[in-house]
């Protein structure tokens, strides 16, 4: 199989590059944001659950965005550490940020 160049990171405008990998994350943040508003609706509709369905999601839905926040910033310091690893060409280093222990000799 053939890999793929990365070369036209270096060689496209920031600005379309940031648009090219921003967009797929608005789009996904939206989503979740439009999946939240769709939940209060149903809960809000059904008869058994009344204002405590709203108010148990109201509470929740800033836990889960405190947790997604602290996944992403957990691991896009890792990419970040395996490309600077991986650019400083020390793969040992990379590897051991993902968790992989090789063998001693």
């Amino acid at each position: 199989m053939k890999a793929k160049s990365n070369a036209f990171l270096m060689e496209e405008p920031v600005g379309r590059l940031m648009g090219k990998y921003a967009v797929p994350c608005i789009i996904s943040l939206l989503v979740g944001a439009l999946y939240n508003i769709v939940d209060q609706i149903f809960i809000a509709n059904a008869s058994y659950l009344g204002s405590y369905g709203n108010a148990a999601n109201t509470v929740v839905f800033p836990l889960t965005v405190i947790a997604l926040a602290a996944a992403v910033m957990v691991g896009d310091g890792c990419c970040a550490f395996v490309s600077l690893s991986l650019g400083k060409d020390k793969p040992q280093d990379a590897g051991r940020s993902m968790g992989y222990v090789p063998d001693a000799p």
